[in-house]
């Protein structure tokens, strides 16, 4: 299994995490304290995957944290504050992102009577409880949705939502890891995942380090692949899911969800139960992020591929409407949309 993609050195008290930009040619590990950078890491996708988002902003905030002045404790909490704040801001739709800071201001908040230390263990003890229940978490969903496969499954997935994901197993990639630790054999279709190509940089890149039988195809040509009944099941993750069942995940999904409808393949979303916000009454409510035009036109090429006067549109996710989901695979089960 490929080692954590997200984790705290205890010792400094610095977040690291494998900075996914220079993936799959290069390795490399980045150690972050101050908020500035723990933020543009989140914003440039150096970590991305809505639980390693939410793992990453604990250990960050707390990172962060450690390092204020020993200023009177109402300073201190303005600062934490203020900090969780800036880190809320780097991206929009992925819920695990506020989720996770909201537990550890929760966290200060019930020890704002103790010393700004007493807060500031408190607060690591929280961080690292968050990565714990990740790894535990997704190890969950790994065992539920393995359930729903069967050994020589051929699974379609689209964007990256494996191991570099989360913590350690990912969320739909989970089944797979499980089925693999108990002697399962699947064959895996990955999307490339177009415009920041996570398909094809960052799940086949885990893949194949883990020894699955990996394709890599581009997203249009998922459709052919299930009118020849080549694919017997599809897993994706989310970054937000909303009350009703709408789930928002890496632009393109919905077109996977409609051709999985169109040929009658089960189209599973997997994801910690903590992705529904249950504030957010459908999928119309989820704010979805706009990204720079340079990504479609001159990010992966050696020069710029379209004419400068023709307009980008370019939305990170697109919003899967709940009659199109088979089930939601959690870590408290397996749901239908309309269970959740």
């Amino acid at each position: 299994m490929i080692n954590d993609t997200v984790w705290m050195d205890t010792e400094n008290d610095l977040l690291c995490c494998i900075d996914q930009t220079r993936l799959p040619n290069e390795r490399v590990t980045l150690e972050l304290h101050e908020a500035r950078d723990i933020y543009t890491a989140i914003k440039r996708l150096a970590v991305r995957g809505a639980p390693a988002i939410g793992v990453a902003a604990a250990i960050g905030l707390y990172a962060a944290c450690s390092r204020f002045e020993d200023k009177e404790k109402k300073g201190f909490l303005y600062s934490l504050q203020k900090t969780a704040e800036l880190l809320n801001s780097s991206r929009p739709t992925a819920v695990n992102l506020s989720w996770a800071l909201e537990r550890m201001l929760s966290v200060a908040d019930k020890n704002k009577g103790k010393s700004t230390e007493k807060i500031k263990a408190a607060l690591k003890t929280e961080a690292l409880n968050i990565y714990n229940e990740d790894i535990e978490v997704c190890y969950k969903i790994g065992v539920n949705g393995l359930a729903l496969l069967r050994d020589g499954s051929r699974i379609l997935t689209h964007c990256n939502a494996g191991a570099l994901a989360a913590v350690r197993y990912g969320t739909a990639l989970a089944p797979i890891y499980v089925g693999l630790e108990k002697g399962y054999s699947f064959k895996v279709f990955a999307d490339e995942t177009r415009p920041l190509l996570q398909g094809a940089r960052l799940t086949a890149y885990e893949l194949c380090e883990n020894g699955i039988d990996t394709t890599l195809i581009c997203d249009n040509m998922a459709a052919s692949l299930m009118q020849k009944g080549m694919v017997d099941a599809v897993l994706v993750g989310c970054d937000r899911v909303a009350a009703n069942g709408d789930a928002a995940n890496k632009i393109g999904t919905l077109g996977v969800a409609l051709i999985a409808r169109a040929f009658s393949v089960p189209f599973y979303v997997c994801a910690p139960y903590s992705t529904i916000d249950f504030s957010c009454r459908s999928g119309e409510d989820i704010v979805i992020e706009q990204r720079d035009a340079e990504e479609v036109t001159e990010l992966h090429f050696n020069a710029r591929m379209t004419h400068r006067d023709a307009k980008v549109y370019n939305p990170a996710f697109d919003v899967t409407p709940a009659e199109l989901i088979t089930a939601f695979i959690t870590e408290k089960g397996v749901f239908a949309p309309n269970l959740i």
